[in-house]
């Protein structure tokens, strides 16, 4: 089976909050769900296009179902709402070759 990635853009509007309640819930929240973070905010470099990206991330799960299984668990919902009013996002998943 592929795996599968999660690719966010992210849009962070409040730095302090997003960085006091939505990282200490996110990252443990993918961990738990079996995934693991292969780009976290770092430098993006555009080759091709008119795209204005924020804050990129990119995530590896086993499959897309347990990508979409993380994304709908408990524990990232908690994150989720807990980055209300701190950023907003663009999540995709993408299957793997």
């Amino acid at each position: 089976m592929p795996k599968a990635y999660v690719i966010v853009d992210m849009d962070v509007t409040d730095p302090e909050r997003y960085a006091a309640e939505y990282v200490p819930r996110s990252g443990p929240a993918v961990e738990a769900a079996g995934g693991r973070f292969l780009a976290r905010g770092g430098e993006v470099t555009v080759l091709e296009g008119d795209v204005q990206p924020n804050r990129t991330v990119v995530i590896e799960f086993d499959s897309v179902d347990a990508a979409k299984a993380w994304y709908g668990s408990p524990a990232y919902q908690e994150a989720k709402a807990a980055r209300e009013g701190a950023a907003v996002g663009t999540f995709i998943v993408v299957e793997g070759v």
